[in-house]
């Protein structure tokens, strides 16, 4: 159990060997490269990637590739291939070297060399260099020497260089394409050689005239050389040169199709197919109807399962894109034949039912894409061929746990799935077929079938009740071993049975699921699917089975991190027992979830550790206990109406003040403060929301959800009490129309329109503040807790990881220490960054750009106070940065006219691809100390000495007055 609930969200929470700190790990390695023994320093050479992923920061980088030049320098030649092998594996950080030209210098030296495999490995470097020397020009020459040089290695490796300058270099591309295009039509060159120098020529496409001069060499090419290797070369490159350049991709269709439709060769049509491939997912836009007609044919026309495979392939990624709508539009003025009778749906069904997985799979992929995309009323009879289609696949595929079988099985759910949300009317037969199915199937088979059934129910929550008879039976036979399949069954089957069952879950589900859990499953199952009910709402059942769990961890961090998970679900388990209109027993049963709230929070707590400090975790729950605190404050508001009912001098008062809302008494206050507070929480959200880079959408929405809960709430005492003229419902009236993703999103959707048709009808209808406004807030308060919350999956584990590491330059030895500044000069303060990825980068968002704050603040004086302009006394300035390969710099420039010691903080936040902010961190502050530049402190000593016999003589002619 707590091996496996580590990869979980404590995964980093063990304590390591001491680690060295950079300039000793440098150091380390360096001795190694001094050794005299060719093994160390081998070993030396190939740790520096270690040390270039764990310090990522340029001044490391530099030094540390400056002793690697040295080494390729002066060392043998399996040294250098050891460095060039380091380069290769480091391309992301090359462009830290600040010292590029010294660097450049020592590799080049070895380019002089006697030894022609020391030139092929420094040729090989350079190529590795590409990125950032692309322009430089004895770096070119040195290649274009060595493509005439007699040493085969040399060559080769001029070659790589080649093509590698090539995509960097405009100017080596115009160049070189003259000396390509001669080597490879010269009868000199080997054949070998002139398949390895054809694919330089993908690069050629800086602009349109080199570009249109590589494509007539491969024309040329193709046409001379009809040999198989030259023919598939030239054509892929082709292919590369055209997805690159754009310009001509109707014309490489056009030529891999005839290709396909006219060369016998198989090797040459299996290549025109994957290249058709991938034109098809990079610009399906770019494909003609006649285009897909074409494929059609050859499809229909060829033998081989293993092309018809192919080119199924490439029909099923071209019917997901907008070139299926092109294929079945019917253009004006053009008599087309009607769609059912077209060749591709033809093609389709015939395939449906061939005896080959691969190509069923891609038939029935290719009907459902066509299904859902057009709407027309001619394809409405393909949803049946789909259904039946889909059926069959399941059948064949789930008697079969093979991978081959279980990567066809996927391919139908997924156009189950795809098919269910499209065309909600089929997904009654999809269900039914699935379950009939699911008791026969293989165990692997039944996994992803559960997954399908999740998904579909997720969707449609009408087909929940139906199923829950045939899992219940199931789950009741299932589980006879401990094997990982069956512990995977059980959590999958158990995640189905909670999606069904709506709203709570049955006596019998509970038993049968625990008694199933105690037979045969290990702890690590028995968590999973404790989440699952934590996710889905059932906190009762997730109660139980987090307490069984307590006493089979362990480390008291797991421990507790259990406990606060059980504490939680009681918490939210006693708000199940709300009823409307009983606002005492609200209270009492708010107070009591609280309770357990508390015991909740200092358990998660004490399970945080320094380098899992659960900082969401923590967040999220501390909102909800205030959340639950300003509902039972609502509540005592309300309810105050009865208890304290104002004075009889209340309109009085009124009147005297002009505010026509305190002949209500102290209930108007109390609600000012209840609608600030909601509203406070509510922006809490928005913040909780914004740090969450790396949160899943499902986990967001939820979040967005309890943000939209509390300006609800006060929304409905605005509206109702403090301000009813001015209340407006439009905003808020849209809310329900946004599809929901989930059961807990759909439910609160409807309670939040719900209320808001309650709050519209009493709004201007009575004179605030009466009884009917303070039930209608109270009865919203219970219809909001009377949804179980649902623990997302962010809460429990952490898909993808984000962090920012920033380096300030200057930076104090001692971080106590102030960096000193005259008051008289600016500070150029350098900031750099590195972008830390976890295993899955860039799973839910990417980082488009960082943008980064400095602001300053005067901690304390020194000195005497003098008249400063505005201006130079604060520094706020906030400047945006795209990091390139992870890696971000940038300066500004700060002032500091005020003597004394100033905080200066730096923050950094993200921007993703969608132009959203999220305050991501990290912030990091420094200590600057103001001093008086001499020259003024000079002046100011000559105009005090000067001041003070001036002022002795005042004070003598005083006393002589007096």
């Amino acid at each position: 159990m707590a091996s496996n609930s580590t990869k979980s969200f404590l995964a980093d929470a063990g304590y390591g060997e001491q680690e060295l700190d950079a300039n000793s790990a440098l150091m380390e390695l360096d001795k190694g490269l001094r050794s005299g023994k060719l093994g160390e320093q081998c070993e030396a050479v190939v740790r520096f990637p270690r040390l270039f992923q764990k310090y990522p920061f340029p001044i490391l980088i530099n030094s540390a590739f400056l002793k690697l030049a040295d080494v390729f320098r002066v060392g043998n030649n399996f040294l250098r291939l050891c460095v060039l092998k380091v380069t290769q594996q480091s391309e992301k950080h090359l462009e830290k070297i600040l010292n590029v030209d010294e660097f450049v210098k020592r590799i080049f030296s070895v380019i002089h060399s006697n030894d022609p495999v020391a030139r092929a490995i420094t040729l090989r470097m350079l190529g590795s260099l590409a990125s950032i020397i692309p322009e430089r020009k004895n770096a070119h020459h040195s290649i274009r020497q060595s493509l005439d040089s007699h040493d085969n290695v040399e060559v080769e490796a001029a070659v790589f260089a080649a093509a590698n300058f090539s995509a960097q270099s405009k100017d080596f591309a115009v160049g070189i394409c003259n000396k390509i295009s001669e080597m490879i039509q010269g009868l000199a060159t080997p054949v070998d050689l002139k398949l390895k120098l054809i694919p330089i020529l993908q690069h050629m496409h800086h602009d349109a005239i080199l570009a249109s001069s590589a494509r007539q060499l491969l024309q040329q090419l193709v046409t001379s050389y009809p040999s198989t290797k030259m023919v598939i070369v030239s054509l892929h490159t082709f292919t590369l040169l055209a997805a690159s350049s754009l310009v001509d991709t109707p014309k490489q269709i056009q030529l891999l199709l005839q290709y396909l439709k006219n060369d016998p060769r198989k090797a040459v049509k299996r290549l025109a197919i994957q290249d058709l491939k991938l034109l098809a997912s990079k610009t399906p836009h770019t494909w003609s109807r006649e285009n897909i007609q074409a494929l059609c044919e050859c499809a229909l026309q060829t033998p081989y399962d293993s092309l018809k495979l192919g080119m199924l392939s490439v029909l099923s990624t071209l019917s997901g894109t907008i070139a299926i709508k092109h294929y079945f539009s019917t253009v004006p003025g053009n008599v087309s034949s009607p769609p059912r009778s077209s060749d591709l749906v033809k093609l389709a069904q015939e395939c449906c039912y061939h005896n080959n997985r691969g190509i069923a799979a891609h038939g029935v992929r290719v009907l459902t894409n066509i299904t859902v995309s057009c709407q027309e009323k001619d394809l409405l009879a393909l949803e049946q061929d789909a259904v039946f289609g889909l059926e069959s696949l399941l059948v064949l595929c789930s008697q079969d746990d093979s991978p081959g079988a279980q990567a066809t099985l996927k391919i139908a759910l997924n156009c189950m799935v795809k098919l269910a949300k499209g065309r909600p009317h089929l997904s009654q037969s999809v269900v039914e077929t699935l379950l009939t199915q699911l008791h026969s199937a293989q165990d692997a088979a039944r996994i992803l079938m559960c997954h399908c059934l999740a998904a579909i129910a997720m969707q449609l929550p009408v087909l929940g009740d139906g199923m829950l008879g045939d899992l219940m039976e199931l789950y009741k036979v299932i589980g006879r071993s401990a094997t990982d399949k069956q512990q995977e069954l059980l959590v999958s089957l158990a995640t189905v049975i909670f999606v069904a069952s709506q709203k709570a879950l049955s006596v019998e589900s509970k038993a049968v699921i625990k008694q199933q859990l105690e037979s045969v499953s290990n702890g690590w199952t028995v968590y999973r699917i404790a989440r699952q009910a934590s996710r889905m709402g059932n906190h009762d059942m997730a109660k139980e089975l987090y307490q069984s769990l307590l006493t089979q961890v362990a480390s008291e961090h797991f421990y507790f991190w259990l406990n606060s998970l059980k504490e939680f679900s009681h918490a939210e388990q006693c708000l199940t027992g709300l009823q409307e209109e009983n606002y005492s027993s609200a209270l009492s049963c708010i107070a009591e979830s609280l309770k357990f709230y508390h015991k909740g929070i200092a358990s998660l707590t004490a399970a945080s550790t320094p380098l899992n400090p659960l900082s969401f975790q923590c967040e999220f729950v501390k909102l909800r206990i205030d959340l639950l605190q300003a509902f039972s404050q609502l509540i005592c508001t309300c309810n105050s109406l009865k208890t304290s009912p104002p004075p009889a001098i209340a309109t009085t008062i009124a009147m005297t003040l002009g505010n026509d809302l305190q002949r209500c008494g102290r209930i108007s206050n109390q609600m000012k403060q209840s609608m600030e507070e909601f509203r406070s929480l509510a922006s809490r959200y928005g913040d909780l929301y914004q740090a969450s880079f790396d949160a899943d959408s499902a986990t967001l929405r939820n979040v967005e959800l309890q943000q939209q809960s509390c300006l609800l709430i006060s929304h409905a005492i605005e509206a109702l009490i403090l301000d009813p003229e001015s209340a407006s419902f439009q905003e808020y009236g849209s809310t329900g129309t946004a599809h929901a993703d989930s059961e807990y999103e759909r439910r609160m959707m409807s309670v939040y329109n719900h209320v808001l048709e309650e709050v519209e009808s009493l709004n201007r209808k009575y004179t605030p503040v009466s009884y009917m406004h303070t039930a209608c807030l109270c009865n919203a308060i219970i219809a909001l807790l009377k949804v179980p919350l649902s623990f997302q999956r962010y809460f429990f584990q952490k898909l993808q990881s984000t962090s920012i590491k920033l380096a300030l330059s200057p930076s104090p030895r001692n971080p106590a220490e102030p960096i000193a500044v005259q008051n008289n000069q600016q500070l150029a303060l350098k900031v750099e960054g590195v972008v830390q990825h976890g295993s899955k980068p860039g799973l839910f968002r990417k980082i488009q750009s960082v943008c980064l704050n400095v602001s300053s603040t005067l901690q304390s004086k020194s000195g005497q106070d003098y008249k400063i302009p505005i201006d130079n006394m604060t520094n706020e300035m906030e400047q945006r940065v795209e990091p390139h390969n992870d890696y971000f710099s940038t300066q500004f420039l700060l002032n500091f006219a005020i003597l004394g010691t100033h905080n200066i903080t730096v923050e950094s936040s993200v921007k993703d691809a969608n132009g959203i902010v999220w305050k991501t961190g990290p912030r990091t502050t420094i200590f600057v100390k103001s001093l008086e530049d001499p020259y003024s402190q000079q002046i100011r000593l000559q105009q005090q000495q000067a001041q003070q016999p001036l002022q002795q003589q005042q004070q003598r002619n005083a006393y002589t007055r007096f």
